[in-house]
């Protein structure tokens, strides 16, 4: 028979809805009825286990809507397909990222041991180097839906109200297990103290303080700032890990234009150089410049992609920038 433990366990798992963790309890008790010489039960129980799985997942992929009740279009649900490896970004950030990969994966048997994978994250730095791909890409290696938190249909003007919305999203949290998304986090997460701030910004922001604060769902929560400088201090302890992005070195923007243009280019095309005049550039930008030139070398049907239709591209991307920053 099952030991006290494992029934406290499975009864701690089923009222936390952590159906995982339930389900890998019941199959530590088939593998101790195994020991134990009860064969039989041993397999019965495995073979609940299986079917429970299939029937709660038949396709492999996170139900989106399960239990999620979002009447005021919170949130903006997609399933990603994405994987690490499409992210191009330094070493240092795709470790951190393996780590909390890795520790959601392992989440029952962190739980069993009174442990808590990483789940809360802060992502700062630079528009366009990878912050909300990052969402993304977790979801697609987890298997997660993807939740998008709209702010626009978050913050209000009404006391009040925006607090009962963001509990909403905290309430879906804890329902739908997936990777939940604060883009632009700093509308949310503004210091108190700011001379443009409001008495309703300040009761938003104390309001996930206490909410982030307090929820032990097992979702992860991603949030997403270009200006780290202007979050309040007391954000950055209820995070699990805060990973900071930079504009792409030249060995990232080499496997950027590579990944996009090897198909249009001679053998002997000089990355490197392409590199030197993209530096400066965003992730997001040098994908742009990349599209920019293979489109014009279709539209004017040339044979293959050279090195000055890319410092068109790449001028005419800087020059964008540089308007839209005057």
């Amino acid at each position: 028979m099952a030991s006290s433990e494992h029934i406290k366990a499975l009864l701690l798992s089923h009222l936390e809805r952590d159906e995982d963790r339930f389900l890998s309890i019941a199959l530590q008790v088939a593998a101790h009825e195994a020991r134990s010489g009860h064969g039989k039960i041993a397999q019965e129980l495995r073979d609940l286990v299986e079917k429970a799985r299939k029937s709660a997942n038949p396709g492999g992929a996170v139900p989106i809507a399960r239990g999620l009740q979002d009447s005021g279009g919170l949130l903006f649900a997609t399933s990603p397909k994405l994987r690490l490896v499409d992210l191009i970004v330094p070493d240092e950030v795709k470790r951190r990222l393996e780590r909390v990969i890795c520790e959601q994966r392992h989440l029952a048997k962190l739980k069993n041991h009174g442990l808590s994978p990483r789940r809360k994250l802060l992502l700062v730095g630079p528009p366009g180097t990878g912050k909300t791909f990052t969402a993304s890409i977790l979801a697609g290696e987890l298997g997660y839906p993807l939740f998008q938190v709209r702010l626009d249909a978050l913050i209000t003007k009404f006391m009040g109200e925006s607090s009962a919305k963001l509990r909403q999203v905290f309430d879906a949290m804890r329902d739908v297990r997936g990777v939940y998304c604060f883009d632009e986090f700093d509308a949310l997460g503004s210091q108190r103290t700011s001379p443009n701030d409001v008495g309703e910004a300040r009761r938003i922001l104390n309001s996930f303080l206490q909410m982030i604060e307090q929820d032990d769902s097992n979702s992860v929560i991603v949030c997403a700032t270009n200006q780290v400088e202007v979050l309040d201090s007391a954000l950055f302890r209820r995070f699990d890990d805060v990973v900071r992005y930079d504009l792409p070195g030249a060995e990232q923007i080499i496997t950027l234009f590579r990944n996009r243009l090897t198909p249009y280019v001679a053998r002997d095309f000089p990355w490197n150089t392409a590199a030197e005049r993209a530096n400066g550039l965003s992730s997001a930008e040098i994908t742009l410049v990349a599209q920019d030139a293979i489109k014009d070398l279709l539209i004017h049907e040339h044979d293959q992609l050279t090195m000055p239709m890319l410092e068109a591209a790449i001028l005419d991307r800087r020059g964008m920038s540089q308007r839209v920053a005057a």
